[in-house]
């Protein structure tokens, strides 16, 4: 029965995920930002500023998160991006989207390396740390499930009124502040390292050949994938015209309803992916999964352009592919950091990856404002394809990682 307080904490961890994205949001985001008379390249500058605000804060909120404690940290992330989402509701100009972009930023660093780095140690104290990847996986999976029940009735929130779905969102937003307070805070703050150490550590973390080189790749596919993210909506406007053209009586079907019910499709098909990513592990080893799934996105990426019909599947492919990538990185860097200064190293992994992120979304906005959202979505698998060859050629990311991870995932099976 010793184990049983460790049990007690992934249930509670997996109540935290299930509360921790509102998913009222995401279906109808871009059409609002539209709506509001924004253009596709505005919103990309939204999001590319958003990408530089978490480049310069990743570090010091990581630092935070490692001196007032994590679960603190997390905490006062998630009240920033309730805030943000409720402030959206009056928001009219770019100038105030910016604003609010600042505010959501200041949310996203203090949570991007935070929880990974609290779950790791905690279980690592509680439990057994080696069940990273099953226990984040599946906790990922309880919140996607979470969210599509959620995105299901954003359509037609956002069809009722935009800003019905921003005030649901800020609503789940303090219900998940609340489900954190019961989470226990797990570092000594006695062995945390001082600014100068901390950022040592980063830089000796991430100077790694082994490191570095996920890092770099990680963070391509990732902003290939948040490229892409800022384009669905527009895109599957126009793959729902072909498919309600051939239904009788659908033209009473307004689109936008019917987007909920896609990310809702999404977020499911993500739910199983994250869910499986230990076993996907342990069958083809981390790099061939961390490798290969982004190249089969990016390859994918293409097709929409040639057939706009598919452009649907396509972005499930996408989904999916990173719901099992995220845990397997994830639980790759953190077997190789220490635990002091783990959330500090972990948010600058998190900078890395925004940084990639601002060239790759300002490309494809002014590409969709310049020819068309799905040829900007065929840009940026283009760009990945290229970049991806030249970083696994020169870096090798996870050269000899493969057995290790296989290993690893074999020993986590969920128990509970």
């Amino acid at each position: 029965m010793a184990d049983q307080p460790g049990h007690a904490l992934v249930r509670r961890y997996y109540l935290y995920e299930a509360t921790a994205a509102s998913g009222f949001v995401w279906p109808v985001f871009t059409l609002f930002l539209l709506g509001r008379d924004l253009s596709f390249t505005e919103i990309a500058a939204l999001s590319a500023v958003l990408s530089v605000l978490v480049v310069a804060g990743e570090i010091p909120t990581g630092r935070l998160a490692d001196r007032l404690g994590r679960r603190n940290a997390l905490l006062l992330g998630r009240l920033a991006e309730a805030a943000s989402l409720a402030g959206f509701v009056l928001a009219q100009s770019f100038a105030d989207f910016l604003a609010l972009y600042a505010l959501w930023a200041l949310g996203m660093t203090l949570a991007s390396g935070t929880a990974a780095a609290w779950l790791y140690d905690a279980l690592d104290e509680y439990l057994d740390a080696g069940r990273y990847t099953a226990v984040r996986g599946r906790g990922r999976a309880i919140g996607q499930w979470a969210m599509a029940a959620r995105m299901v009735v954003a359509g037609p929130l956002y069809v009722l009124d935009p800003t019905y779905p921003f005030i649901a969102g800020a609503a789940v937003g303090v219900l998940s502040a609340g489900v954190l307070l019961g989470l226990p805070e797990v570092q000594d703050a006695d062995a945390e390292p001082t600014g100068r150490e901390a950022l040592a550590l980063v830089r000796d973390a991430l100077s790694r050949p082994d490191v570095r080189g996920v890092v770099l790749y990680a963070g391509l596919f990732f902003g290939l994938v948040s490229a892409v993210d800022d384009l669905i909506q527009p895109i599957a406007v126009d793959a729902f015209d072909i498919y309600l053209g051939a239904l009788p009586g659908s033209e009473v079907v307004p689109e936008p309803a019917l987007l909920g019910v896609l990310y809702a499709g999404f977020t499911a098909v993500a739910a199983v992916a994250s869910d499986r990513a230990a076993a996907l592990e342990r069958r083809v080893g981390t790099r061939a999964a961390v490798v290969g799934l982004p190249v089969l996105v990016a390859v994918a990426a293409l097709v929409p352009a040639l057939v706009t019909a598919v452009a649907v599947p396509v972005f499930v492919v996408v989904k999916s592919a990173k719901a099992t990538v995220a845990p397997l990185v994830s639980g790759y860097l953190n077997d190789r950091i220490d635990r002091a200064g783990r959330a500090t190293v972990l948010s600058a992994a998190a900078m890395a990856y925004a940084l990639v992120r601002v060239p790759l979304k300002l490309g494809t906005g002014r590409v969709a404002d310049l020819a068309s959202p799905i040829l900007a979505v065929a840009a940026v698998g283009v760009a990945f394809l290229v970049a991806g060859a030249v970083l696994v050629v020169a870096a090798r990311p996870l050269v000899g990682a493969s057995e290790a991870g296989a290993e690893q995932a074999a020993n986590a099976e969920p128990r509970d």
